[in-house]
């Protein structure tokens, strides 16, 4: 079974977004990095701030990309090429849209769903849409025109706490995930609500 060599949090870049809800992936990357007792140095050749950390006895890459949501296909093959990883050995971590926040699921493959940021990563990796997702929900604005100023709005304080509360589930989960096994993961965080 494939392990997961590479965590990418997906988010647009600068202090104006860190806060809104098209960053929750690197959300997830961050407190992964601070469980670690590590920190997120910029590195010009992946486009993004990188971590190297251990999680479970695993070596894991940690990205953030900074370059835009909608050019981080860029940075994720930068980073795939330079470690020689395959789609499969990556887990994008991204906001969605179609789940309720306090809500997260993991996913294999499939299309980007109209997400800027996974529709440049299958372009980049080659039409290789393999890669595993860890979709964290956000909700949804209840109109399609409101999309794009929902996600680049912040969260509600209640929102976030559910936003996060997902997030510490995923951390729970990311050992198994990782090593592979996807069911149990899957069981555990998919049943979370919260």
């Amino acid at each position: 079974m494939t392990q997961v060599k590479a965590i990418i949090g997906l988010a647009n870049p600068g202090a104006e977004y860190e806060a809104t809800r098209h960053n929750a992936g690197a959300w997830l990357v961050d407190a992964l990095v601070r469980d670690a007792g590590d920190t997120l140095r910029p590195e010009k050749k992946f486009l993004g701030r990188y971590a190297r950390i251990r999680l479970d006895g695993q070596d894991l890459h940690l990205l953030e990309p900074t370059t835009f949501m909608n050019r981080s296909g860029g940075a994720v093959a930068a980073l795939a090429q330079f470690f020689k990883l395959a789609p499969g050995e990556l887990l994008i971590a991204h906001d969605e849209l179609d789940l309720a926040p306090g809500t997260a699921r993991y996913k294999t493959g499939g299309g980007h769903g109209g997400h800027n940021g996974l529709r440049d990563i299958v372009r980049a990796l080659g039409n290789d849409n393999t890669f595993h997702r860890l979709r964290l929900g956000i909700g949804h604005p209840g109109d399609a025109r409101q999309v794009t100023h929902y996600v680049l709005g912040r969260p509600g304080k209640a929102e976030r706490t559910a936003i996060d509360d997902a997030i510490n589930e995923c951390l729970i989960t990311l050992p198994q995930a990782i090593a592979g096994d996807w069911t149990k993961a899957m069981q555990r965080l998919h049943s979370f609500k919260a």
